[in-house]
């Protein structure tokens, strides 16, 4: 049976990444290059609820996958995969708010939107597995020698 804990952070992994996504491509003020991917894509209505999206929903969903990263560390114990999973969304916050007055933010919004959805991508083709137990990290068996190395 699977891990409830895995599962959620599976699935709020990608629901924050998409989330995020598709609230960017309702601002076209503020993201330009990716609402005009959103309306390219039929997603044009989503204008007129930009304040709602870039106040409230993308902070939101940025937060989620934030915090579902952070959790998975407890599920998979892979630093490395939780800290990549984790930039992406904290791009994403400091760019709407501590950076948003300047014009570069948006560089940093786009670069955390990419990286968050290049991190589900990789989710999804490769899922993280458990590496490491409660109370210590067993190396690899080693099949060549049956002896265990690090």
């Amino acid at each position: 049976m699977a891990n409830p804990l895995n599962l959620l952070t599976r699935v709020g992994d990608k629901a924050g990444a998409l989330g995020a996504l598709v609230s960017a491509m309702g601002c076209a003020m503020c993201f330009p290059a990716i609402a005009s991917i959103g309306a390219a894509l039929g997603m044009g209505f989503l204008s007129q609820w930009e304040g709602l999206f870039v106040n409230t929903l993308l902070p939101m969903f940025a937060g989620l996958a934030l915090i579902v990263n952070a959790l998975g560390w407890i599920s998979h114990r892979q630093w490395h995969r939780s800290a990549l999973g984790m930039i992406g969304p904290v791009m994403v916050l400091i760019s709407l708010y501590p950076l948003f007055q300047y014009g570069w933010g948006s560089y940093v919004t786009y670069t955390g939107l990419g990286l968050m959805v290049a991190v589900s991508l990789w989710d999804l083709v490769s899922p993280a597995s458990r590496r490491c137990g409660p109370d210590a990290c067993e190396p690899p068996q080693s099949e060549t020698d049956g002896v265990r190395r690090c």
